[in-house]
């Protein structure tokens, strides 16, 4: 007959352990997280692609409006009316899951951002001006990055435990 030898059981235990460590993680709360951390890059994002309007000095016009308009829709919107932190704000959106998805929407509500984001006709109408695309280029670079970020928040959460 073949000796089995001496068997440590001590690293499964440890093993059992952090696995039941695991399933006590709050899942949603993670996503959440996860979800927040995207959407304050799309926004840091598209806040920098956004153009300035440049208009002559002494002209009283300041530009800038279609930049400071990007925002996301924040549970305490109506509350709050001063000036927050990035870290702050982040914290505040308000995100809606439907079934396995977790949605937070992005905003501009400045009434000409569809133009300048996709193109519109001159005054003239016989002209075009191209879009900018600045919330679209914004979100397909997200797309590329965000299985990198995922998975650095989730090895960082698991080394949490």
């Amino acid at each position: 007959m073949a000796k089995w030898g001496k068997v440590d059981y001590k690293q499964f235990l440890k093993l059992q352990k952090r696995l039941e460590q695991l399933e006590k993680v709050d899942r949603d709360q993670f996503c959440r997280n996860v979800a927040k951390e995207l959407a304050a890059r799309l926004l840091a994002k598209v806040i920098k692609r956004t153009p300035v309007g440049q208009y002559p000095p002494g002209s009283g016009i300041m530009g800038g409006t279609l930049r400071r308009g990007w925002t996301a829709v924040t549970e305490e919107e109506a509350i709050s009316g001063g000036s927050k932190n990035a870290k702050t704000y982040v914290d505040s959106l308000s995100i809606t899951k439907t079934g396995n998805t977790y949605q937070i929407e992005i905003i501009n509500p400045v009434h000409y951002a569809s133009y300048v984001e996709y193109g519109h006709r001159t005054r003239d109408h016989k002209g075009w001006v191209e879009g900018r695309f600045m919330l679209t280029i914004s979100e397909q670079e997200l797309q590329q990055q965000a299985p990198a970020i995922i998975e650095k928040k989730l090895e960082q959460q698991l080394k949490e435990l």
